[in-house]
């Protein structure tokens, strides 16, 4: 148990904290808190939620992962990610759907980081997630429109198109105050931290922008006149729900719990290609998990490892996970004592933040490579990225998911092929001459069910004149219950043209499962050979065998 779950902070204070170290990794964790601040807010505002959801979310999240996560360096909290999906199901099952649905994405977490399944997520397909991510920034972008121009929409259609249509149609009412605040806050988030140094664009941003509306008295919506005052303080709460309808959740967990684990662990492994260090994977997606389980019900909502956060957190000189709890501690004194200026933040400003995550999550230069490379990878991630914005996440991830490993197999059934193999007298140096009525053949990749029934194809057309014949077998890494089955029709194929099958080459773990599965037994255990030489030897024997009950049959 200690393997799978062993959280980073403790190695840290196992091996030694001091004085030096907790002055780097407070200064640190100062510095990403005010990071995570306005973006805590306007995850929670693109979402769908009040602006205080998103900072509980980042102090809570941020708080448990740092304690208990697998990587010295991760920032957990809300994120561009879930934006679509926790609007999604906020529209459709209100918070406290959202609060089920965060909360077995918890336990789902959980389960995966305990069942080892860390290393395995890490092999999802990078054209499927640049083609969600992009799906899911063009949202992002798209649903920012609004605030972002000053339209009086009562109600924003759900739907790609529609929402657009419905953009075109007001842009004529645009408030050129508003849209100047969104440009001005673009400009201040992208070039800010450049020329201030030390200071966060999107801070710096907030700050300005808030300070000048306020003076000015400008007229535009701000986080007050839309959600009202902001509250300072966080409480416990739980959902209100019937327990026969706990399955509509699973899907919506599902997407959540997996948009997690991807999310995290992609994070996690910048901040290792970053630092040199390695992180544990499985830990911290027990870490996530339990972070998820508790969060909703502070009122909270998903969160995950943010990769802007994290290395923003490397940066500015953290040297362990203590500088995420300091970050979390800061987003909390802020959140206490600052709510009321919170609420005074336009909402043009929110927007124009979102709108350079949107472009940030964008991903358009690897989006622009792949669609350069392999006509697979171009398809999964087009599949993806159109299903995200014109259909459902869950949906794109699911289709893109399954569509990705019907070309894996596909691909691996091309790698995987048998052919006749020429034995020249080097090769049989140490061996007597091949004997007329042997024949040798090369399997070469996975005998699995996407290949299995192409070898079948294959062997029922050789061995036309062939007594014996050997399969080498030193390039087949696995076999599997379907190619254990057609394995079988093919050697009853033989046996009734009166041809015996020779293994060779057999790697251990192959040869147990012939073993486990009773093929060992049908073949004959001294057919299935360690290595070539042997399998000359048994073939040449098997033939003599057949010539002399030849002769003595006349």
């Amino acid at each position: 148990m200690n393997s799978i779950f062993k959280p980073k902070l403790y190695v840290v204070f196992k091996q030694g904290y001091n004085l030096q170290l907790f002055k780097k990794d407070f200064y640190a964790g100062i510095i990403v808190g005010i990071v995570a601040l306005p973006l805590a807010i306007a995850f929670a505002v693109a979402s769908g939620l009040s602006p205080e959801k998103g900072i509980i979310t980042a102090v809570i999240a941020g708080f448990i992962v740092s304690l208990l996560g697998g990587s010295r360096f991760q920032i957990s909290g809300p994120t561009g990610a879930f934006i679509v999906i926790v609007y999604g199901i906020v529209q459709k099952y209100g918070f406290d759907g959202l609060m089920i649905s965060t909360a077995m994405a918890g336990l789902i977490l959980v389960g995966l980081g305990l069942l080892r399944f860390g290393t395995i997520i890490k092999y999802i397909p990078h054209p499927l997630i640049i083609g969600f991510t992009s799906g899911i920034a063009l949202i992002i972008f798209s649903s920012q429109m609004k605030d972002a121009f000053g339209l009086q929409l009562n109600q924003l259609p759900a739907d790609f198109t529609e929402k657009w249509m419905a953009y075109s149609a007001n842009f004529g009412q645009t408030n050129y105050y508003t849209l100047i605040i969104t440009i001005v806050t673009i400009f201040v988030a992208v070039y800010g931290g450049r020329i201030i140094k030390n200071v966060h664009g999107s801070f710096l941003a907030i700050v300005l922008v808030t300070l000048v509306v306020a003076l000015l008295k400008l007229p535009v919506p701000t986080i007050q006149s839309v959600f009202g005052d902001i509250p300072n303080a966080i409480s416990f709460q739980l959902p209100h729900f019937e327990w026969n309808s706990l399955g509509e959740f699973i899907k919506p967990a599902f997407t959540i719990a997996l948009l997690g684990a991807i999310q995290s662990l992609r994070s996690a492994d910048v901040a290792d290609g970053m630092t040199g260090g390695r992180h544990r994977s499985n830990t911290e997606l027990v870490a996530q998990g339990i972070a998820n389980i508790v969060t909703p019900f502070f009122g909270g909502f998903p969160s995950t490892g943010a990769l802007a956060r994290t290395a923003t957190n490397i940066k500015s000189g953290a040297r362990t996970p203590v500088s995420g709890i300091i970050h979390a501690i800061t987003l909390l004194l802020i959140f206490l004592l600052f709510s009321k200026w919170i609420s005074l933040i336009p909402m043009s400003c929110v927007a124009g933040i979102l709108i350079v995550v949107a472009y940030n999550i964008s991903e358009w230069r690897s989006f622009a490579t792949i669609l350069k490379g392999s006509k697979y990878d171009v398809l999964v991630m087009l599949i993806a990225f159109l299903l995200t914005v014109f259909v459902d996440l869950t949906i794109a991830i699911e289709v893109g998911m399954v569509f990705s490993a019907m070309l894996f197999m596909q691909r691996m059934s091309k790698l995987s092929n048998i052919e006749s193999v020429d034995i020249d007298n080097d090769i049989l140096e140490n061996y007597s001459l091949l004997p007329k009525g042997v024949d040798v053949y090369e399997i070469t990749g996975p005998f699995f069910f996407a290949a299995a029934q192409s070898y079948k194809e294959t062997l029922k057309e050789i061995a036309g004149d062939s007594k014996v014949l050997i399969l080498r077998m030193r390039y087949v890494p696995f076999i599997d219950s379907t190619g254990i089955l057609i394995f079988q029709e093919i050697i009853r194929d033989f046996r009734i043209r009166k041809v015996t099958i020779v293994l060779s080459g057999v790697r251990p773990e192959v040869r147990k499962v012939l073993e486990d599965c009773g093929l060992a037994d049908i073949i004959g255990h001294d057919l299935v050979c360690d290595n070539f030489g042997e399998a000359v030897k048994k073939a040449t024997e098997e033939l003599e065998k057949k010539m002399l009950f030849k002769i003595n049959r006349f």
